[in-house]
């Protein structure tokens, strides 16, 4: 039975992997959330739908090192994962950060540290294992800093570069890396947005697309596809033109 772990559990695109995950077969699955009855309430509805599958749940602190680690020490005390996919994260209103730099400090370590502690903590028991899957995932908000949401923005960037990173050191090892970019998702983190926000995607689909992404060891997954070409742009773009869009 192949073993699976999932960081920021109650991720509604975490749930919807874990859903694809153990629709194929019966997993040892890992679920970790700093909200324990939350957590438990996805363990208890995946274990309905896989009566097969060990699910485990896990809670703590996901931002403070120390307890990152005693987290993954506990996870890992009885045997390196096959597939870890650390997806928590916040999205903090940008007009907010931008006058309470403790909400920035807070939405920059949610959104950038503690997701990169939690990906070399696992990394290294991969590393010492010989294999494993990894995804991370990030944003297309990452790919170029925009004045409606740069302090989320610069967050996922850290978390891109750190990826990089990651998969120039385990090319070569039996130890896959994949950052993952979602576009904007219909989730409970985006609910805010409501009409006015832009055109949101489907969890389920969304979900879907890591899934294989991961499956087949791509580097990068955009989520839905069609951001590779939408971001490719926006990255290329003079910045006389791209300082005069309101985005």
């Amino acid at each position: 039975m192949k073993r699976f772990i999932i960081i920021g559990a109650t991720s509604s695109i975490a749930e919807h992997c874990a859903r694809l995950w153990i629709a194929e077969a019966p997993i040892n699955l890992t679920l970790v959330g700093r909200d324990a009855s939350r957590t438990k309430s996805i363990a208890d509805d995946l274990k309905v739908r896989s009566p097969g599958s060990a699910i485990t749940v896990v809670s703590g602190n996901l931002v403070e090192p120390e307890s990152i680690q005693r987290l993954v020490n506990q996870i890992l005390k009885d045997g390196n994962a096959d597939c870890a996919l650390i997806a928590h994260g916040s999205l903090a209103d940008q007009s907010a950060c931008q006058q309470d730099l403790a909400l920035t400090a807070e939405e920059l370590s949610i959104n950038g540290i503690s997701p990169v502690l939690f990906a070399e903590a696992i990394a290294n028991s991969m590393v010492r294992a010989g294999h494993g899957t990894l995804g991370v995932i990030g944003s297309v908000a990452g790919d170029r800093g925009r004045k409606s949401n740069y302090v989320y923005g610069a967050g996922k960037g850290l978390v891109a570069r750190y990826a990089q990173g990651l998969q120039h050191r385990l090319a070569g090892t039996g130890v896959t890396v994949t950052l993952i970019k979602p576009g904007p998702t219909r989730t409970p983190m985006t609910a805010h947005l409501g009409d006015s926000g832009p055109s949101l995607a489907d969890v389920a689909k969304v979900a879907a697309t890591i899934v294989s992404g991961m499956e087949k060891r791509r580097n990068v997954v955009y989520a839905p596809r069609r951001w590779w070409v939408i971001m490719m742009i926006i990255r290329h773009l003079p910045r006389f033109i791209f300082n005069k869009m309101d985005i």
